[in-house]
């Protein structure tokens, strides 16, 4: 095994991927209260704003049959089905202690998602992930407490990623998301030098989980809760 690199996150987040998915339906409050249960240290999620104003946790962004599928932007809170659970009722069930990932699909979700934060004190363990960072420039300019996540892939940073490193912390933006397989051990290490951390999504199996914590990855997502807590207190 590789020498392990420490983190800047020590220990560092896992992140149950839309709950503890490879064990319960995902997105539900069944498989967040679960994925707690398994000993998660983060959660997961995508959130969207309903047509009048609530923040809902779902990944897809749409509802409805096969021959009448529509935006949850256009559905009231009351017509999405019972399975769609809103950020209040997340809280609810497991708390804001934890760290809560959510990718914003729909950037008019975000002051919802914040003002919901806010409202149990949670703010501060809200990290929120968009894939433009004018829009995160946008956020850190008005949600000072909350954590940002630039979440890409590494073939998209066309400047290079030193320049991204360094554009990412003059800004205040706090990490960067790529899947596991873009990150290299030199990479983790350059955006550390910018002290941006460097997060892994898509740690399915050991050896993507033993990589990443090897390289100094400070935060990982995966289906399999159980899988990544094993891995991350082996390393820490």
């Amino acid at each position: 095994m590789a020498t392990r690199i420490a983190a800047l996150l020590d220990p560092p987040i896992g992140f149950a991927h839309r709950g503890a998915r490879a064990h319960a339906p995902e997105n539900t409050l069944e498989a967040f209260s679960l994925a707690v249960r398994l000993g998660a240290t983060g959660l997961e999620s995508d959130v969207w704003r309903t047509r009048d104003g609530v923040a809902v946790l779902d990944h897809d962004g749409v509802v409805g049959g096969r021959f009448r599928r529509r935006p949850i932007s256009e559905v009231d809170r009351a017509e999405l089905p019972d399975h769609i659970p809103t950020l209040a009722e997340f809280y609810a069930e497991v708390g804001g202690g934890l760290p809560l990932s959510l990718d914003v699909k729909d950037a008019a979700a975000a002051d919802a998602t914040v003002t919901e934060a806010r409202r149990v004190g949670a703010s501060e363990n809200l990290w929120l992930c968009h894939h433009r960072t004018s829009v995160l420039i946008e956020w850190r300019d008005r949600f000072d407490e909350v954590r940002l996540v630039d979440s890409t892939r590494y073939q998209r940073i066309e400047e290079g990623a030193e320049r991204r490193a360094a554009d990412l912390a003059a800004a205040g933006i706090d990490a960067i998301n790529m899947r596991q397989d873009d990150w290299k051990g030199g990479l983790v290490a350059l955006f550390h030098r910018f002290e941006v951390l460097a997060f892994g999504w898509d740690a399915q199996f050991e050896r993507h989980l033993d990589d990443l914590l090897d390289m100094g990855i400070d935060a990982v997502y995966s289906d399999h809760v159980d899988r990544m807590v094993d891995r991350v207190s082996a390393h820490y």
